[in-house]
Formats: structure tokens, C-alpha cells, sequence
């Protein structure tokens, strides 16, 4: 064991995905003085000559010259592994009293040791240091954090697929990989710890990047993930139940959100006023906002002005959609997003309203929006077709209203045509949502197959059964006539959702999206959902797209 078991703390492992994957270069160092006076902690002279080029939170994944950060972890403390790092090369170590009093029992330390009463709450701080990250520095790429219960993925894809248009080189931090410049980097948190974001960004800046786009989770704020950085353009997607394990409640959770909207955080903002959530962060954000409605008329209910840009005469085209975005000044943008479903409008609509006020002119966005038509980009998992007949769909939906919004998307006009819905509920997450989910299933599809997510350390039968009672309750109470199955273990249920499947219907699998990996009792089980449908439709002779990139 290691201390990769510090809360929000990732392990390190070795080849592309590994920390000096990262990290720049070349890094200007800095002295442990310097270090010191930043966090109010009086190094004595000899040691203050020392000089830190890197910072890490994993013993294993020190580097010479780095500050390595003990924290205590789930079960043991970073201290315990002070030796490991130092004869990794570490340079110095900051943990707290418990890890010095660990210390104290341990043969002597060879290197300097700083203490601090809550040293993560620093690393943020100190990472922006170590690695030079300035927000007045004019070589940093321009940054866009994208935060929200759902769509923040298809957001960040979408704002870089623009930019690029736009002819510059971006970067990426989120779900699915990292993005640097180079070969893509298997991305393990929704955001990397705070040691690695900054270090990315340095990464970023020493390859020339001109912007970067980031998912920034409610776990990466709770767990300090983002500290001292600073977003050109903050977005706002939505807000419905999720990580409620986390937060306890619907008010902390918008609380931890939105403080991603502060002048410590981001100078500008832009937020989706379609729910009250949306609302309410307009109105006490302590940034400049430009707000966005992408439905209705732009009125946000409860204000008097409507939205700044609001999305009009949606119509259909190929499997996306055609859209208006309209300023309040009368000024248009022409918009079409290739991926189906009103939320991808949506997520469109953030990015290119993020994309303007990142400082691009309506023209050029137009020019680059008409000739590009950067919104037909694949987001791996996030509404990727497998095949068309049956159109088979894999998503990341994974809570209810992700889960209600992909249900919806995929209905077909064709009568008789049917939904077919593969899907389970994490383990060791929000309890809450899963009859939740389950009745939202039985309202929206034909047939409902309820299986397993990732079930962690959790009874996966007791899993299940949560969300068959919400489906079956549903079902019962309010007359519905879908069929509700329980089939399992995950690729069993796929290949009976095939089986069952006629060319006109739609199959839905949904909750785990790009994931390849499935978590059951501490063992991870291969299993990537677009794999497991790709082979059991051509097991029945069914054609399966190769391609995923959805063509207007």
C-alpha cells in the first residue's frame, strides 16, 4: 500500500499516464526559502538553499527535486512513506503534526522537513509557484473551466473542436483523457490533483498551446484540486442530483459549485439560467456573468431582464440540430450540433458563447462555426453510435436527469419503433437516485434491463434491487407499460437488449459512457460498453459503425 490513499489522491502509474508525462521539461527552481516565506513557515539558512523542481502528493511518483506533500490518507498517512520519496529524490517534505509525529518514530530524514497545520489546503498555492504559473504571464494559454452536473465533458470537447477551427492549438484536462500537446494521457479523475493540473498547464505553455479546456468536478473544489488557478472563462451547465454522498445536500453541492465563480477562481463567466440553479449563480456570482438560455424565450424566471444570448428555432438536421444563437443587441450566430439531443444544443450553445467571451469576435466564430462545423465532433461515450438499425447508443448518462435527457434523445418519430434501455446504479454513491433512476426508466423506455454499473465495495444484487424498485414501483403506480428486467452480470444484459432488439428500435446503453473498467469488490473487471454492443449486434448481423464520428 501506498499513499495514493489521501483523499481525492490518484495512484501513478507508470508509462503515458504517469506523472512525468505531466510534467514540462525544463522547470525554473525555486528555493526552498522562497517556498517557505509563501506559506509562512521559517526555513533555517542552510536549508533554505535547497531548490525544488517539482511537487507530488505520491511517493512513488517523485521525481528528483521535488517537494514531496505528506497528507494523511484513508487508512495510512503520507509520512509513512517519507523514506520512499527521498530516496526517489525528493528535496524537501511539508506535512502536518501527525506526520511529525510519525516522523519523530522513524531513523532520521536526510532532508529538509516543513510543517503546516493543513498542508493541502497549499498545494494549490504552491504547485502555481513551483511551476511558474502566472496569471499575468502572456505566454499561459487562455484557460475555460466548464463545471455542472452534467454536459461538462461534451462542453470541453466542444469549446476546443471551436477553437481549433479557429486555428488554434488546445489542450485538454477531464473524464476521459488529457490532451498536452502530445499522445493523449488516460485521464483517472474528472481533475487531476492540484499538483498535476499545474504542472499540465506548464506543460501546455512550454508547448505553445493557446488554450486548454477543463472539467472542474465538485470534488476537484472540495478536495483543493483547482487551488491557485485561475480560469479566463468559468461555465455553468446545470444542476441536478449527483455526488450527493459528498455534499449531503442540493444547497452544498450549488455552495461547492459556485465557488469556482470568485475572482480567485475566474475573471469571467458564463451560465445557463435554464434552471433555478443556473438563476440564482447569475445572480450572486462575484464575476462578470454573461448569462445563457436555451430554451424558452431567454426570460429567466423571477428577473426582469432576459438572458444575454438565448437559443431560438431549433429544428432538425441528421441527428442533430440547427439552432440560433441571438444576442440581446439583435447580433445572430448560425449553430448546428451534430449530436443528438435538446442537451447537446445546449452544450453547444456554452461553448460557443464561452468561445466569444474568451475574446473571439461573432464574425470569426461564425466563419469558423459555418466553415468547420466543429459541434459534429465525437465525444467518446457521450451519445456514441454504434449502429444505426438498431440505433444503438452508448452514454455516460448517469444520474437522473442525464439519465431522463438521454432517454428522451434517442426516442424515434417512427411509429412502433421501441426503446430498450441497459443500465445499473454505482456503488458507494448517492444512494438516493437510484429508485429514482429506475422510474425515470420505466417512464421513458419499453423495455428496461436493470443490471449492473460499478458496483465498488458494494452488494451489487442489493444495488440493483434499489433501482428495480424504483422501476417496478413506477411501473404499478402509475400503470406504465414497459417490460422491467433484471439481467446480469453487465455484457449478459447488453447481448438481451441486442437479442431483443428489431432493426426500427433504439438501445440505449447508459451510466458508464468511455469507461473500460468495471470496479466489483476492489478488482478491476475489463468491460467497455461500445465493445460488448458492437459484437453482440454483429453476432445477429446487424451492421456496426466503425467510424464514430457522427457526419452532418
Amino acid at each position: 500500500m501506498s499513499d495514493q490513499n489521501a483523499p481525492g489522491a490518484s495512484a501513478a502509474p507508470s508509462g503515458p499516464g504517469s506523472t512525468s508525462a505531466f510534467r514540462p521539461s525544463a522547470v525554473a527552481a525555486v528555493p526552498l526559502a522562497t517556498i517557505g516565506a509563501s506559506i509562512g513557515v521559517v526555513v533555517p539558512g542552510a536549508s533554505g538553499t535547497v531548490l525544488v523542481t517539482g511537487i507530488s502528493l505520491n511517493s512513488r511518483a517523485v521525481l528528483p527535486g521535488d517537494l514531496y506533500v505528506a497528507l494523511p490518507g484513508a487508512s495510512r498517512h503520507g509520512a509513512d512513506f517519507v523514506s520512499q520519496a527521498v530516496e526517489a529524490g525528493a528535496a524537501a517534505v511539508l506535512t502536518d503534526d501527525a506526520g511529525a509525529r510519525l516522523l519523530a518514530f522513524s531513523h532520521d530524514i536526510a532532508v529538509p522537513v516543513l510543517l503546516a497545520e493543513e498542508p493541502r489546503s497549499l498545494v494549490g498555492g504552491l504547485s502555481a509557484l513551483i511551476y511558474q504559473r502566472r496569471p499575468q504571464d502572456a505566454q499561459t494559454p487562455a484557460l475555460f473551466g466548464v463545471t455542472g452536473t452534467n454536459g461538462k465533458t461534451t462542453t470541453t470537447y466542444f469549446i476546443n473542436a471551436l477553437l481549433q477551427a479557429l486555428g488554434q492549438k488546445t489542450g485538454l484536462i477531464g473524464t476521459i483523457e488529457i490532451l498536452a500537446g502530445g499522445a493523449p494521457i488516460p485521464s483517472l479523475l474528472t481533475t487531476p490533483e492540484s499538483t498535476d493540473v499545474h504542472a499540465l498547464l506548464a506543460l501546455m505553455r512550454e508547448r505553445g498551446l493557446d488554450a486548454a479546456s477543463m472539467e472542474v468536478s465538485s470534488h476537484a473544489v472540495s478536495f483543493h484540486r483547482v487551488d491557485g488557478v485561475v480560469f479566463d472563462v468559468a461555465g455553468f451547465t446545470n444542476l441536478t442530483q449527483d455526488h450527493l454522498d459528498l455534499h449531503g445536500s442540493m444547497d452544498e453541492y450549488f455552495q461547492t459549485k459556485a465557488r469556482l465563480f470568485t475572482p480567485e477562481r475566474a475573471r469571467r463567466a458564463v451560465v445557463t439560467v435554464d434552471d433555478e440553479w443556473g438563476r440564482t449563480l447569475a445572480a450572486t456570482a462575484g464575476i462578470p456573468v454573461t448569462t445563457l438560455a436555451t430554451h424558452g424565450d431567454g426570460t429567466a424566471a423571477g428577473t426582469p431582464a432576459a438572458a444575454d444570448w438565448t437559443v431560438i428555432n431549433p429544428a432538425p438536421r441528421g441527428l442533430g440540430t440547427d439552432f440560433t444563437l441571438r444576442h440581446s443587441s439583435g447580433t445572430e450566430l448560425r449553430v448546428h450540433a451534430g449530436l443528438p439531443g435538446s442537451f447537446n444544443v445546449a452544450n453547444a450553445a456554452l461553448a460557443t458563447v464561452m468561445v466569444l467571451d474568451g475574446g473571439h469576435d461573432a464574425a470569426t466564430v461564425q466563419a469558423a462555426l459555418d466553415a468547420g462545423d466543429p459541434f459534429t465532433v465525437a465525444v467518446p461515450g457521450r451519445m456514441q453510435l454504434v449502429s444505426t438499425a438498431p440505433a444503438a447508443v452508448v452514454d455516460f448518462a448517469h444520474n437522473p436527469d442525464a439519465l431522463a435527457r438521454a432517454l428522451e434523445a434517442v426516442r424515434s418519430p417512427e411509429p412502433g419503433s421501441r426503446v430498450i434501455i441497459v443500465f445499473g446504479a454505482t456503488g458507494q454513491r448517492d444512494q438516493g437516485k437510484r429508485p429514482a433512476m429506475g422510474a425515470i426508466a420505466a417512464r421513458l423506455a419499453d423495455t428496461v434491463i436493470v443490471s449492473d454499473d460499478d458496483p465498488h465495495d458494494e452488494d451489487a444484487a442489493a444495488i440493483r434491487a434499489d433501482v428495480m424498485a424504483g422501476a417496478t414501483g413506477a411501473k404499478e403506480d402509475e400503470g406504465l407499460g414497459c417490460t422491467i428486467l433484471e439481467v446480469y452480470p453487465r455484457d449478459v444484459a447488453i447481448r438481451k437488449a441486442v437479442e431483443l432488439a428489431g432493426p426500427a428500435d433504439t438501445i440505449l446503453v447508459a451510466g458508464r459512457g468511455h469507461e473500460v473498467w468495471q470496479e466489483v469488490k476492489g478488482v478491476n473487471l475489463a468491460l467497455d460498453d461500445r465493445v460488448e454492443l458492437r459484437s453482440a449486434l454483429t453476432a445477429r448481423g446487424f451492421t456496426v459503425l466503425e467510424d464514430q464520428r457522427i457526419e452532418s
